[in-house]
């Protein structure tokens, strides 16, 4: 799965984030189970803060689309 970033948006960057990776997970683009790029990789891949991404990972864990198993890194 490749997400994209449009800064001319009106939604910030992390929305978009989390907005892509939940319909992902909706679509079954993402299958449970799936292990998602570790922050610091997504950041780097999308070209944002790593604080960016960690916010849209914190917003999907609290809405329990993806779950963080610590050192063993975050799953649908």
């Amino acid at each position: 799965m490749r997400f994209t970033i449009d800064h001319e948006a009106s939604a910030p960057p992390f929305e978009q984030v989390r907005r892509q990776v939940a319909d992902a997970v909706t679509d079954g683009s993402l299958a449970p189970g799936s292990r998602m790029p570790t922050v610091r990789a997504l950041a780097a891949e999308l070209d944002l803060a790593v604080n960016t991404v960690a916010k849209a990972y914190r917003a999907l864990e609290s809405d329990r689309v993806i779950e963080t198993r610590g050192r063993a890194g975050s799953f649908v």
